[in-house]
């Protein structure tokens, strides 16, 4: 099977073939990597440099006599002073470890066929703010050179002196060689005269500089810089075993084909991945649309009507893991909006909630247990609480809430054994993680009292607050206590039992807490104050409908998560067939 046919035959094998993104922001196309597509530019590379990507032409010079005639160029400019020396090692290639070859090219190593190589400036001059441009690893990628953000910029005088060392020219080759080791580029020939620092490596070939180019990030020298590599923190190759790393020669006019060819493909690839992530944002648009019509809707009926609308594409709108996050969001919207369950008017209306609230608090300041509430400034009222079901009530955090800050117990204080301390560290997403704890002397701990948590209490991060997988909250369960609050995480209890838990939990998750907050900075790190969530509005249902609604919640919660694990395992599938293809194909 030719290469063209290998890649237009499972044309929807490499674009369905995504994965999630470990890092990325909430809500975007960033949060998946088109994996299908990648192998596809991977394989592409190990074809062309195996030899399998084109056909051989036998008339074509052999590589072996292009490397002698190399060999001959090279000792004529070294004699003549007009290149350095190639240093002598003691390293050859293993035959024995190298793919095999057509039979008219050659294993060589890039020392051989690199006239020039060298790295960047070890000990840069200070930044001139203005002149010409000095160039890092960070200015390097695969193909494509930055000129418009450099690290530094270079006066006249310092730039002739570390234009010596490199003499860098159109034509030759970029290559990170420290940090993100193995992105390569060709100087083109409208580039801009600009230095390097050590992080760079510069090379100049006689060879088709486009083809030594791709092969330096195809996957097998790519192997060659994780092993050769060294270092911990900032991972750096040297020249030396630069030098000696193995490079397929093929004749000259053939890898002038493989160049045209490569440059071919990868066009190819750049229009699958555009392709591919139009649609992605595409549907994206219309599942945001779509279930935008549901959490503004004016009543039951026209509720009902955009629910059937939607139903009616289900598989084709749900078919992402972004998209079922997002109906995961518009479930906890509806429910804190009132609009996921029926109300039943022989509940109990919220109002006598808030009464036993109020009187609750007022009972707690009369024996001074709680100080009386500061004043707050009251936000501007959510159109969204306008529209709040018959039974319902509008009621502000602080009114059915103590929210309490955790206390700055200092390092030195801190122990082997006791009640431990809870820290933003602590707080994963629904639970406490103590991989890593700290405590309290046992002596120390009855002064801090009134920081101690109980079962049942919900905790969450003041310090970056919102991430991209959504609040850090907790709720304390038996196995957690003893423990006490520490500054910096905010602790909820009702000063009577009229929230369901799994409620609150649901408020604190949805669209309605998170959009009302605006994170704050101190020290440059995002935070939020209990003094604004205590301000916050609140949508309190009857007791008995807090039951339905987290009834309710749960069902389709996991329904939502069984539907993620389909999607996930058939993600998992395709991405394992495009790379059974990928290894059938080189094997």
């Amino acid at each position: 099977m030719s290469a063209r046919e290998l890649i237009t035959e499972h044309l929807d094998l490499w674009t369905g073939a995504v994965t999630k993104k470990s890092s990325s922001g909430r809500g975007s196309n960033g949060k998946v990597e088109l994996t299908g597509v990648k192998k596809l530019r991977e394989l592409i590379l190990e074809l062309a440099v195996r030899g399998n990507l084109i056909e051989q032409d036998a008339s074509d010079e052999p590589a072996h006599v292009l490397l002698a005639r190399l060999r001959g160029e090279r000792l004529e400019l070294e004699k003549n002073k007009k290149i350095k020396k190639r240093r002598k090692t003691n390293e050859s290639i293993s035959v024995d470890e190298l793919t095999n070859l057509p039979s008219n090219w050659c294993w060589s190593q890039l020392g051989e066929v690199a006239f020039k190589l060298t790295d960047g400036s070890h000990n840069p001059p200070k930044d001139a703010g203005r002149g010409l441009p000095m160039l890092s690893s960070q200015n390097v990628n695969f193909g494509k050179i930055d000129f418009d953000s450099p690290s530094r910029y270079l006066t006249v005088e310092d730039f002739v002196k570390e234009d010596a060392r490199t003499e860098t020219r159109p034509g030759d080759i970029l290559l990170t060689i420290v940090a993100s080791l193995g992105r390569a580029a060709v100087v083109p020939p409208e580039a801009p005269q600009f230095a390097l620092q050590r992080s760079v490596a510069v090379i100049s070939t006689p060879i088709n500089s486009e083809f030594l180019a791709y092969q330096l990030i195809a996957p097998q020298c790519l192997d060659y810089y994780d092993t050769h590599g060294k270092g911990t923190a900032q991972k750096g190759i040297y020249l030396g075993k630069l030098a000696v790393m193995p490079i397929a020669v093929p004749p000259l006019e053939e890898q002038n084909r493989i160049v045209q060819k490569v440059d071919e493909l990868m066009a190819l690839c750049d229009r699958l991945e555009q392709q591919t992530s139009d649609q992605l944002e595409a549907h994206e648009t219309l599942v945001d649309t779509l279930l935008g019509t549901l959490t503004q809707s004016e009543n039951a009926t026209e509720l009902a009507d955009n629910w059937a609308r939607l139903a009616a594409h289900f598989d084709t709108l749900f078919a992402t893991e972004q998209s079922i996050d997002k109906l995961k969001q518009t479930i906890l919207q509806l429910a804190v909006m009132g609009r996921l369950v029926e109300q039943d008017m022989g509940d109990i209306h919220a109002k006598e909630l808030v009464a036993a609230a109020t009187q609750a608090r007022e009972n707690l300041i009369r024996k001074s247990k709680l100080k009386k509430p500061r004043k707050s400034k009251i936000p501007n009222e959510d159109e969204r609480f306008h529209r709040l079901p018959y039974g319902w009530s509008r009621v502000k955090v602080c009114e059915l809430f103590q929210l309490q800050n955790g206390y700055a117990f200092k390092s030195s204080w801190f122990a082997e054994d006791g009640p431990r301390l809870l820290r933003n560290v602590n707080i994963s997403h629904g639970y406490i993680d103590w991989s890593d704890s700290v405590s309290l002397p046992e002596s120390m701990a009855v002064e801090f009292a009134r920081f101690e948590l109980k079962e049942g209490d919900i905790v969450i991060s003041l310090d970056r607050p919102l991430i991209s997988t959504g609040l850090k909250y907790a709720i304390i369960r038996d196995c957690d206590v003893p423990c006490l609050l520490l500054q910096r995480v905010a602790r909820f209890r009702q000063y009577s039992d009229i929230v369901h838990t799994g409620y609150l939990e649901y408020w604190l998750n949805s669209e309605m807490f998170t959009s009302s907050i605006d994170p704050g900075r101190s020290n440059g790190v995002p935070h939020i104050s209990t003094g604004q969530i205590e301000a916050l509005n609140f949508p309190l249902p009857p007791k008995e409908e807090q039951h339905r609604i987290v009834q309710k919640v749960d069902e389709l919660m996991a329904l939502c998560d069984q539907l993620k694990e389909r999607l996930s395992q058939a993600s998992e599938t395709r991405c394992q067939l495009a790379e059974a293809i990928v290894e059938k194909s080189l094997g």
